[in-house]
C-alpha cells in the first residue's frame, strides 16, 4: 500500500520525464529542513567518532543521522579509508537467488503504482542455486572523495556527471559518487588494486545479491516487505543522494550499509539470463543492447528497484543515478 507521502506513477517511467518517473509534480517539493544542521547544535562539538555512533544508530531519529552524516561530510568521515575501505568477510556457501516464476506477477502489482511491467520482473527468474567462494565486499559505496583520489593520481577524464561544470563537491566527500560509466567504475578498481597490490573488483551479479540478502531469499537487506525508512529512496528520502550509512536499519545480514538506496550500483556481469532461464528483451534491453547489469536502487526510484533480486541497468538519462560498490577476492 502507498501513503500519503508515496508518490504515485502509474505509468512506465521510462516513457515520462524525469520528475514525473519520480512521482513528482512539476512544483517544489520539500523534503526535511532548510538546515539540516540548525536543530542539533550539540553536534556541532562533537569528534568524528562519536558522530559515526549517532549517524549509525537506528535508535536515533533520521534528521538527527542525517545531520551527524552531514557534519563528517565536512570534518572528515573516519568510515572513509580509500586505500584499506571498510570490508565485510563474506562466507563461501551454496546459495538460492533470483525469483520463481511463480511470484512473477505478486511483485508486479505490489509495484504497479511505480510503473512497474511484468516482463522487468520476469528478468530475475528463475530460481536458482549458485556455488559461491568467500569474498569481501565493502560496506560502503565508493564516495565523492575516493573517486576524487583516483581522478588526481590517474589524470582521468572519467568526470561523474553528478559533478556540476566537472567540479568536486566537497560538502559532500562522504556521499557515493554518481553518475559514473560502468567502465569508470572498473578503472577505478583495477587502479585501486594496483595501488594496493590487493585484488579490488566489483561483485559478481550472485555475490552481489547474496551480500544484500544473505542467501535467504529476503526481498530486501532487511527482510520481507519494503520499510521506506530503512533506505533513500524516493518514498521518503530527501531526493538526494545522503552521506555513507546513516541508514543503519537497512543494513544487510552481514551489516554492509546503502545496499537499498542512495544509487544504484553496477556489478561485474552484463544482463544475460539465469540458468535455466530465458532472455527478456525488455525495454533496457532493446535500448542499449548489451548493458552492464545494476543494483540496489537509488534516491531517485521507487523501492521496486532496492529489492534484493532486481536487476537493472543505466539510461542515459539523470533519473539513473549510477554508482559502484568494490569487491575483493580472497
Amino acid at each position: 500500500m502507498t501513503t500519503s507521502k508515496t508518490p504515485v506513477v502509474l505509468a512506465n517511467p521510462n516513457t515520462l520525464t524525469d520528475r514525473a518517473a519520480m512521482g513528482l509534480p512539476d512544483s517544489f517539493v520539500p523534503r526535511g529542513p532548510g538546515h539540516p544542521l540548525a536543530g542539533h547544535p550539540e553536534l556541532l562539538g562533537a569528534g568524528p567518532e562519536a558522530l559515526v555512533a549517532v549517524a549509525e544508530d537506528p535508535a536515533e531519529p533520521f534528521a538527527r543521522r542525517h545531520a551527524a552524516g552531514t557534519l563528517l561530510g565536512l570534518v572528515g568521515d573516519p568510515r572513509i579509508r580509500p586505500e584499506d575501505p571498510p570490508m565485510a568477510g563474506i562466507p563461501a556457501a551454496r546459495v538460492r537467488l533470483g525469483l520463481d516464476p511463480k511470484d512473477v506477477a505478486a511483485v508486479t502489482e505490489r509495484w504497479r503504482h511505480a510503473g512497474v511491467e511484468e516482463e522487468w520482473i520476469a528478468k530475475e527468474c528463475p530460481r536458482y542455486e549458485a556455488d559461491l567462494a568467500a569474498f569481501r565486499i565493502a560496506l560502503h559505496p565508493v564516495t565523492n572523495l575516493e573517486y576524487r583520489l583516483f581522478l588526481e593520481d590517474t589524470g582521468s577524464e572519467l568526470l561523474p556527471s553528478s559533478w556540476r561544470f566537472g567540479v568536486y563537491p566537497a560538502h559532500l566527500a562522504n556521499h557515493p559518487v554518481w553518475t559514473v560509466s560502468a567502465e569508470a567504475a572498473d578503472a577505478y578498481a583495477a587502479w585501486l588494486s594496483r595501488r594496493t597490490g590487493r585484488s579490488f573488483r566489483l561483485p559478481t551479479e550472485a555475490e552481489w545479491e547474496y551480500a544484500a540478502s544473505g542467501g535467504d531469499g529476503r526481498d530486501f537487506p532487511w527482510g520481507d516487505g519494503f520499510r521506506p525508512e530503512c533506505a533513500n529512496t524516493v518514498e521518503e528520502g530527501p531526493l538526494t543522494t545522503t552521506p555513507i550509512g546513516i541508514h543503519p536499519a537497512g543494513r544487510s545480514p552481514f551489516g554492509v550499509h546503502d545496499l537499498a538506496g542512495n544509487v544504484e550500483e553496477y556489478v561485474a556481469d552484463d544482463y544475460g539470463p539465469y540458468p535455466g532461464g530465458e532472455r527478456v528483451d525488455d525495454d533496457l534491453a532493446v535500448t542499449r543492447g548489451a548493458y552492464r547489469v545494476a543494483r540496489g536502487g537509488s534516491f531517485t526510484r521507487f523501492g521496486d528497484l532496492a529489492r534484493c533480486a532486481r536487476r537493472h541497468g543505466w539510461y542515459e538519462r539523470e533519473i539513473y543515478a549510477m554508482g559502484f560498490r568494490l569487491a575483493e577476492t580472497v
